[in-house]
């Protein structure tokens, strides 16, 4: 009996209920140790954990900060949607050091989309990196529009470096030190040598506003790409036709080259001038262009006709050029409403898609330069 009551005393101290607040009861009051309290009381969780790019203090954030705040200085060279000046470079990744890139590189520029990628844009584009010394000081004397200059503490000093480090502020690109072990991981296989530059994503026009332009300075000239995948060729392109009074450059947005930091070494700043559009269908942006007056010429080697035999040149026209290895695609040809060849001479059986298209392009300037003076 006495030992009833020691416990049943030991209850009402408890839980103040005498007997049947017994230890293990669900019907006490209060908070219990350990339960983090109850109601108003309790504890709020803090969520998940943020990245380093997102905790006060840490070097990452750091780190981020320097380039997020350097990246409003950059505004050579990208382009808004209608093919004018940007003045903000919006559109970049936005996280710690710039874009990343992991995997296997070429020498120069690095594209991939494996763990350590940066934020996207509102397209899902990463930024470029391009790494090594001299393709970076390469890039930064084209005037490649660019956010930050990567540079890894501790770097062993030559001249590259102290160039790098004297065009970069010139134009308006910011230096971030970072430490050696973190522009690896960025960089990922790519020998990168202490030094690396980040590129945002180039802003395309819309196959429309090509169209727009076009129409608006008649005979109007505008260039299309069918499935070529090398950027220097796309340059070339792209500074033919600025060269020789065409309106625009449009590119499949799937299997082809866009304008990546080669391109525009390429182009010689010519992607600056000219606008390029990216379409999500080739054939139906070709459609909507032969329906509002454009004629569709195809480059081909077993072109219908010769490019001497070309009678519609004071017609508005779009060039269209396929690739090296297959020339134009099954649909893209059928849109054509003709094919001609380049005539040559000599054992030569193809040029490849950045000469032929200069070739063609200077050719139909030099004949509506002659109908005009006529």
């Amino acid at each position: 009996m006495a030992g009833q009551q020691r416990r049943g005393g030991g209850g009402v101290a408890r839980g103040g209920q005498g007997g049947r607040a017994a230890k293990g009861s669900s019907h006490r009051k209060g908070a219990a140790a350990g339960s983090g309290g109850q109601g108003r009381k309790s504890l709020q969780g803090h969520g998940a954990t943020p990245p380093a790019e997102m905790r006060p203090g840490h070097p990452a954030q750091r780190r981020a900060a320097v380039i997020a705040a350097a990246g409003t200085r950059s505004t050579a060279g990208t382009r808004s949607t209608d093919g004018s000046r940007s003045t903000d470079n919006t559109g970049r990744g936005g996280s710690a050091g710039g874009p990343a890139r992991s995997g296997p590189h070429r020498a120069g520029a690095t594209r991939s989309g494996r763990p350590g990628r940066p934020e996207r844009d509102g397209r899902g584009d990463p930024d470029e990196l391009v790494v090594g010394r001299n393709a970076v000081v390469e890039a930064l004397r084209a005037g490649v529009p660019a956010s930050t200059l990567l540079i890894a503490a501790g770097t062993e000093y030559d001249e590259r470096l102290d160039e790098a480090r004297r065009l970069a502020p010139r134009a308006g690109v910011a230096v971030a030190d970072v430490a050696r072990a973190e522009l690896d991981r960025l960089c990922g296989a790519a020998p990168h040598q202490g030094l690396a530059l980040s590129v945002p994503p180039f802003r395309y026009a819309h196959p429309d506003d090509l169209l727009a332009r076009a129409q608006a300075a008649p005979p109007g000239l505008l260039v299309a790409l069918d499935g070529v995948t090398d950027p220097r060729n796309l340059g070339a392109v792209i500074r033919s036709a600025a060269a020789f009074g065409a309106h625009g450059v449009v590119v499949p947005e799937r299997r082809a080259a866009g304008v990546t930091a080669a391109a525009w070494k390429t182009s010689a700043g010519a992607a600056a001038r000219l606008p390029v559009a990216r379409a999500t269908n080739l054939v139906r942006a070709l459609t909507a262009w032969a329906e509002a007056g454009i004629f569709v010429v195809g480059l081909a080697a077993d072109g219908e006709i010769s490019l001497d035999d070309l009678e519609m040149i004071s017609d508005p026209l779009v060039l269209v050029v396929g690739s090296e290895g297959r020339g134009l695609s099954r649909l893209v040809g059928e849109r054509c409403d003709l094919t001609v060849r380049i005539p040559m001479v000599g054992a030569v059986e193809s040029l490849n898609a950045g000469v032929a298209t200069g070739v063609v392009l200077a050719e139909i300037a030099r004949r509506r330069r002659v109908d005009g003076q006529r």
